[in-house]
């Protein structure tokens, strides 16, 4: 079964030149309707998950496992911004 982008290319190869053309408008008017943004968030998810993948399990065998709260340390008072 194909992905969507897959369908959508296969359907525009059947298309005559002008109504492929037509078609190509409609969708890079439906992108600039969705906004970029949209798109970006889908490529930053994507890499996002990529990245995760990459670096998963990467914690060797000599990471320390004995951390607790008294290594975390206390926050420090701090003056009044007032």
């Amino acid at each position: 079964m194909p992905t969507l982008p897959e369908a959508i290319y296969e359907h525009s190869l059947r298309l005559p030149e002008s109504a492929a053309r037509e078609a190509l408008a409609f969708i890079q008017q439906l992108e600039n309707r969705c906004g970029k943004e949209q798109v970006l968030q889908t490529r930053s998810s994507k890499e996002t998950e990529s990245f995760l993948a990459a670096v998963a399990g990467t914690l060797g065998n000599d990471f320390p496992d004995d951390i607790d709260d008294a290594d975390l340390g206390i926050d420090a008072p701090r003056d009044s911004l007032d």
